[in-house]
């Protein structure tokens, strides 16, 4: 492992660990303040806390598959195991969104009501507080260590954030409205289906493999042309995303009759490039012009 994947590891790890004691303390109080009130949108926002530590649970499994090094059957390494982490995040938050709905839907139907107390408003604005503050300190770790497990588990931090607020909103109107409990509840559960839609749809993509981005095409032009002044009309590219490293292959042109020693030292010097500017390992095929 080096240094960056280390330091990546080890922010990844931390973040884990405070979610998951943060996270299931916050469960107890929230189920046990729902349970009292009879409110059915603090137990579901219980369970949407708890599905937190589980998805850090997830996340810190896929960091620690993906840090294994390559292998005879893996020889580009693990690094893919993260994104399959953040695609069990998002299944995982569509589950229990499911299952919020439904058990609305019934509440609902048998007019059951909620009774707010002091109790439950004080989890409620906890709620509130603690998920904004580990959404923050989510977020700042993944843009530093660009995982979307990261990414995925700061949404599910932000989601049951925004979760209690709507809560928060309902408990003051609640006593006017009887099903208001149940609504919250349906409000809650669009936006988990929501969270897991962007989750998994982003794994998705990167799992299937996208087209180079414009700018790095353009970046590669550049580089071609500063090592060799005549146009080599880069083309052809794909690349292959392994999270911990990425891959590159693409074609060049050449005079005809240049020889293939002198071909072979443009195409290196152009990969080297890349490779010191963009950490991406390229390989070049050389075309006859």
């Amino acid at each position: 492992m080096n240094m960056d994947n280390s330091s990546t590891y080890k922010t990844g790890v931390k973040q884990g660990i405070i979610s998951i004691v943060i996270n299931t303390a916050l469960f107890i109080f929230k189920f046990w303040a729902g349970i009292v009130s009879g409110s059915l949108a603090i137990v579901a926002d219980a369970w949407h806390t708890l599905s937190d530590s589980l998805s850090s649970v997830v996340m810190l499994y896929g960091l620690k598959v993906s840090n294994k090094p390559a292998d005879e059957k893996h020889q580009f390494g693990h690094g893919r195991a993260e994104l399959i982490a953040a695609m069990v995040i998002g299944i995982m938050l569509a589950t229990i969104g499911v299952e919020i709905l439904a058990e609305s839907s019934s509440n609902i139907w048998d007019k059951k009501l909620a009774n707010y107390n002091a109790i439950a408003i004080t989890a409620v604005i906890t709620s509130i507080i603690v998920k904004e503050l580990m959404a923050q300190y989510t977020f700042a770790a993944a843009r530093k260590t660009k995982l979307q497990s990261l990414n995925a588990d700061a949404w599910h931090h932000r989601t049951d954030s925004i979760s209690s607020v709507i809560v928060l909103v309902g408990i003051f109107i609640g006593s006017k409205l009887w099903f208001m409990d149940s609504i919250l509840a349906i409000i809650i559960a669009a936006f988990i289906f929501y969270a897991a839609y962007k989750i998994v749809r982003k794994s998705a993509s990167d799992l299937l493999g996208e087209s180079p981005s414009r700018e790095l095409i353009k970046d590669v032009e550049r580089i071609s042309k500063k090592i060799f002044d005549k146009e080599t009309n880069p083309h052809h590219f794909h690349i292959h995303n392994y999270i911990n490293q990425k891959e590159l292959t693409f074609h060049i042109r050449v005079p005809a009759r240049m020889t293939a020693k002198r071909s072979h030292a443009i195409a290196k010097a152009i990969e080297n490039r890349i490779r010191k500017k963009h950490n991406i390992e390229a390989t070049i095929h050389v075309d006859p012009r």
